[in-house]
Order: structure tokens, then C-alpha cells, then sequence
């Protein structure tokens, strides 16, 4: 069926790609099984078919926004759509550029504005979140008294937080030397896990890469896009547009929600006249998994003690960016550990981006589920390659059994790093 979305009337420079996403899809139902929020809550409008009637209604002007809106606030933006679609939907490209269209005309409840304020003036700027999160720790003694999402928010809060590091500008390969690279540090990740970006200059090292963290970078803007704040997106982005040198091998990132939003530079900046210069960025960004993958490690060490590991697939891993085998077969290199599969592993963990403060019901029922299949295996460390997903499933295998130490989440390069220092 041909679309009849006037794409002059929506004045938007994404208006091309939100068009030709709705016009792809042929509403065949392959999506639903690999919904979350459809498995959850059993609603046609809350499955990625359903969310796309809702959007196209709304492009073609013929469903008022409101009523669309709670449903698509409802999205997780996961992505497992697009694994499952045999239509090639750009589900992903269609809910960021809705998002960015109609953020300026959509109504919030004052507590969704608040959090939402919170979360976009502290999450992408490290020395604003650590004074969050200590304040945060403060109140969460007294947080019946605030709204949902404030509560949700503070919920998320961890009990201490580690020493800040400051992670070396220049570190040279070890060995012979194979080439060179620059680290995105991210945001939120240089306050709640530090040793990740650490593990991360180690093991590139350790593989003869000398590694660059230009000063000045700042985050990449995903958190934003997540939400529909384009305007703040590229501010944020256009930070790191010029820091990274051009002789690099690769610009490597850590957490699978910055490498995806990164990927999307070209559609968040088209028609800027920063397009090309992101466009040239993202076409230069590896996951880290994925680089280490495609060069001949170093030899690994065995860890300490046989592990049996579970490892869950990111959703901006896995389904934004189609990377799962990588870091499966980096894990399956360590001499001594077993690596074990997560029952529906392909189903969200409920974090995505700001979801588990934005949505935190239907975030607290995946978060619940996912714990309990992490815990039916019986292993002493789950892995992943997203901060985000690293606090969500943190915090509900704590909640599982508050009485015990609960199982160790770990990054998939922190058992690399593990695995070089014999540790």
C-alpha cells in the first residue's frame, strides 16, 4: 500500500526515513512474539505493527498525538522487532525520528517533566551524575514521598559508588605494536564502572594497540536520541565530532547503547551541515567485542577458578547493531570457563536508555523475569557489553534474594582483563 504521509508537511529532514519504514512494513505479526511490551501487556498497540499504525495516523494527521502517545512512550525501542521482521522495517530509524518530530508537541505530567529534566541535565555529564547520585543516596530513605519516576529514579541509585579514575590520555601497545585507536569514554559509565573503561585500555594494549582517550570528549548524545531530544543530541554530539584523530584504526566503544547511537549520527544530523563529519564518525566506531574479534588476540590466561558465565545480549548489541556472536566467542577463548545461554536471552532486560525511570512497571517485570532465567543456570558470573543493562539486571538479581551475595555482573572485557592479569 502506498503511504500518503505529505512529507513537506512534516518539515522534517527524517521525514524520508519515518515514510519509508511505515510504507516497508506489511503488517505480518512476526514482530509480536519478539516484543516485550506485547509480551507483557497483550495489546496490539503495544507491539512494534500496532506502534507503527499509531505513528503513520498521527504523520498523516488524521489520530490526534495524545492518543498515540502513551503506547509509543510505552516502546522500549529494543530493536527485537527488526531481528524478527523479514521486511527489513527500520523500526529503530522510525521511532528516533517520530520521537525527535513530535517531542516539541507532546504534553508531559509534571513528575514525567521533572524526571525527565533530571535525567537529561545529569546522565551525560559525569561530574553532575556522581553529585546526583550521592544526593540521591540521601534521599532515598524518604523516597515514598516522591512521584513514580522520581522514585523509580532513585531506586536505580546504587549503595556506593567507586573511586572516580582518570583514565590515561595516551597508552602505548604492549609488545609489538599493531596499530591504534580512541576510546569513547561515554558518561555514565566513567561514574558507576570505571574499571570498564579501564579493563578496555588494557586489553587493547595487552594486543599491541596503542590507545588515544582525546580530553574533552563528551557523551555521545544516545540518552537523548533515546527520548526524542535531538536538539540536545547534537549539541552533545557535535562535541566529539573533531577530538578523535583521523589516522586511527578505530574509535572503540564499550557500552552497546553509545556504540547504536553513535551508528545513527548520519540520521540525527541529516540535513545539518555537521551530516558529513558525522556520518564520517560513526562510519569509524567498533564495538569493542567487535574489534577484538576481527584481529588474532593474545593468547589468554586461565582465570583462577573454573567459571561457569552466562551472557546476555544487549539489545543495542544484538539488535542494532547484529552483533552477538563476537563476544561468545571472545568468552569461549578464556581457558576454564563455560559459557551458558539465557533462556529467552533475546528478550529486553527493561533498561533501554531512561525506560526503567520513564516506565518502571512494565521495566520491573522484565527486569524480574530476566534475573530469574539468569539464576535458573546456576552460574557464578553473568556478562554483558551495556552499563545500562549491567545496573538493571544488577539490582533485580539483588532483589531476587536480598538475603545472599547476589551473582557478580561483569562486562565482557572485564573477564578479558581478568583472563591477562591471571586473576
Amino acid at each position: 500500500m502506498e503511504h500518503k504521509i505529505d512529507l513537506e508537511a512534516i518539515g522534517s529532514p527524517q521525514a524520508d526515513a519515518m515514510a519509508h519504514a511505515i510504507s516497508t512494513c506489511v503488517h505480518c505479526g512476526f514482530c509480536l512474539p519478539a516484543c516485550p511490551t506485547y509480551q507483557v501487556l497483550g495489546e496490539e498497540m503495544d507491539s512494534p505493527r500496532g506502534r507503527i499504525v499509531l505513528m503513520r495516523g498521527v504523520l498523516e494527521q488524521n489520530l490526534p498525538l495524545e492518543e498515540a502517545t502513551p503506547y509509543l512512550d510505552r516502546c522500549l525501542g529494543c530493536l527485537g522487532c527488526e531481528t524478527a521482521c523479514p521486511s527489513g522495517v527500520a523500526y529503530g530509524e522510525l521511532l528516533s525520528s517520530f520521537r525527535a518530530h513530535t517531542q516539541d508537541k507532546r504534553k508531559r505530567p509534571i513528575a514525567d517533566q521533572m524526571a525527565h529534566m533530571m535525567a537529561s541535565q545529569t546522565l551525560p555529564f559525569p561530574n553532575r551524575f556522581r553529585w546526583a547520585a550521592l544526593l540521591g543516596r540521601l534521599a532515598k530513605p524518604i523516597a515514598g514521598i516522591f512521584p513514580t519516576p522520581i522514585r523509580a529514579m532513585l531506586g536505580l541509585v546504587p549503595s556506593r559508588l567507586p573511586d572516580s579514575a582518570r583514565l590515561p590520555v595516551f597508552t602505548p601497545a604492549k609488545g609489538v605494536r599493531r596499530g591504534q585507536v580512541g576510546l569513547l569514554a561515554g558518561c555514565v559509565q566513567q561514574v558507576l564502572a570505571p574499571d570498564i573503561n579501564l579493563a578496555t585500555v588494557r586489553v587493547l594494549s595487552e594486543n599491541g594497540f596503542d590507545v588515544h582517550v582525546p580530553v574533552g570528549q563528551g557523551c555521545c548524545g544516545a540518552l537523548s536520541m533515546h527520548t526524542g531530544d535531538a536538539k540536545m543530541a547534537r549539541r552533545l554530539a557535535a562535541v566529539n565530532l573533531d577530538l578523535f584523530p583521523p589516522n586511527l584504526d578505530a574509535i572503540i566503544t564499550n557500552a552497546a547503547g553509545c556504540g547504536s547511537g553513535v551508528k545513527e549520527y548520519a540520521l540525527l544530523f541529516r540535513g545539518d551541515p555537521l551530516e558529513a563529519k558525522a556520518a564520517h564518525l560513526a562510519n569509524r566506531v567498533q564495538d569493542v567485542s567487535q574489534f577484538l574479534d576481527s584481529i588474532e588476540m593474545i593468547s589468554l590466561k586461565p582465570l583462577e577458578k573454573t567459571l561457569r558465565v552466562a551472557y546476555h545480549d544487549a539489545c543495542h548489541l544484538a539488535h542494532a547493531q547484529g552483533i552477538t556472536s563476537a563476544p561468545r566467542r571472545l568468552l569461549r577463548q578464556i581457558p576454564g570457563l563455560e559459557l551458558c545461554e539465557i533462556p529467552d536471552g533475546e528478550i529486553c532486560c527493561g533498561s533501554a536508555g531512561t525506560y526503567n525511570i520513564e516506565q518502571p512497571q512494565i521495566a520491573n517485570t522484565l527486569g524480574t523475569s530476566k534475573a530469574k532465567h539468569i539464576a535458573s543456570l546456576g552460574v557464578d558470573v553473568v556478562a554483558m557489553g551495556n552499563i545500562g543493562c549491567m545496573v538493571q539486571i544488577r539490582n533485580h538479581l539483588a532483589k531476587l534474594k536480598p538475603d545472599k551475595v547476589a551473582i557478580p555482573v561483569l562486562h565482557t572485557v572485564q573477564l578479558l582483563d581478568r583472563a591477562y592479569r591471571n586473576e
